[in-house]
């Protein structure tokens, strides 16, 4: 048996939207959250593609995730928004929020929008990516669902690894997508490890009591993961923390609940976005072009060694696009196993056959 199949995207979105379906999600709802969930399998963010769908689809049968949401605004101004996504699923909030953003963007040059009550939304580029789309600069930022990090100095997890994307337009180049968790691993990273059995690196958890390094992933839970940068990594983790949850009336610290947990109390995750218009600093046209001849200097200076060559983020990104988009998504052979688990017990077609 391989150890990985391909299957092509179109056919992982139709699985995922029919497990959504037969959640109770509405048609329109369940579409557009399968294309957001499959987005992240699409673009490389592997761990936080299909990969959760049981766990989305669990959330929503405990009632911890509100099937049937109804995302509103709370409060407007010309460049800011509130919205609270009464419970839905992550993924429609953080679309509702940025489409909104971009919109005011549109009239005002800049849209900054809050979100409460909501969820998981998946991988954290996925949102300004779409400000990119429309010619803007996005930033998306969250609280995470699961407290990983403490404090720096701290011993107790009262931190998530909450993420930041940045995405910036280029021209002939790819846009410059910058999406990150700010400890040294992600949460989803270790939790591939511990699937694969493979050993964490010294670096990314440390005991709570001793303070030796875990290396061990089912001992995860005995420690706390690092930042990235040390204090510079813990400060910028408190300040999302603080102006995606405190800011929004969201979870944050010891309110924030673990969706996995027993019971069916929400989670109210908080989470901002950001879309800024080109346009109100440069033509356009001109700010391409200047991001293509600054991109082209940063690629062909020169490397240290035992590198190959410089890196900008996104460049990978677009390469696994096209590659995915054309030949489909390498899904290992336990998942795909796990996933036709998934399809029996929820009386739907399994991927493989579609």
């Amino acid at each position: 048996m391989a150890e990985f199949r391909r299957f092509p995207i179109a056919a992982m979105v139709a699985f995922t939207r029919d497990a959504l379906l037969a959640c109770g999600v509405p048609a329109a709802d369940a579409e557009l959250a399968a294309k957001q969930m499959i987005e992240a399998d699409l673009t490389g963010f592997d761990a936080h593609g299909i990969v959760r769908l049981g766990n989305y689809c669990n959330w929503i049968k405990s009632g911890r995730v509100n099937a049937k949401a109804k995302i509103k605004v709370l409060q407007r101004s010309p460049a800011t928004a509130l919205v609270d996504g009464d419970d839905g699923i992550g993924h429609l909030v953080m679309t509702y929020a940025m489409n909104l953003a971009i919109e005011m963007a549109r009239e005002s040059g800049v849209g900054w929008v809050g979100t409460r009550n909501s969820n998981h939304a998946g991988a954290a580029g996925i949102y300004p990516a779409m400000a990119v789309e429309q010619g803007m600069v996005g930033i998306y930022a969250a609280v995470s669902t699961l407290n990983h990090m403490a404090p720096w100095g701290g011993a107790e997890a009262l931190m998530g690894t909450n993420p930041i994307a940045i995405a910036i337009p280029a021209g002939k180049d790819a846009p410059v997508v910058l999406d990150i968790a700010t400890s040294v691993s992600s949460f989803g990273n270790i939790r591939q490890h511990l699937a694969r059995n493979e050993p964490l690196q010294e670096g990314w958890v440390v005991h709570s009591k001793t303070g030796q390094p875990i290396t061990d992933p089912k001992k995860v839970d005995e420690g706390v993961l690092l930042p990235i940068g040390g204090h510079k990594g813990s400060g910028l983790a408190l300040m999302i923390g603080l102006l995606a949850g405190v800011l929004n009336g969201a979870a944050f610290g010891r309110d924030v609940v673990d969706p996995s947990s027993p019971g069916s109390a929400p989670t109210n995750t908080g989470q901002f976005v950001v879309a800024v218009d080109v346009s109100r600093f440069m033509a356009p046209d001109v700010f391409a072009a200047e991001m293509d001849r600054h991109l082209g200097e940063l690629r062909s200076s020169p490397t240290l060694p035992g590198f190959d060559k410089v890196r900008i983020p996104g460049e990978d990104r677009r390469n696994r696009i096209a590659d995915r988009s054309a030949d489909g998504v390498q899904l290992p052979q336990n998942l795909v196993k796990q996933l036709d688990e998934f399809a029996a017990k929820m009386s739907i077609q399994t991927l493989g056959a579609r």
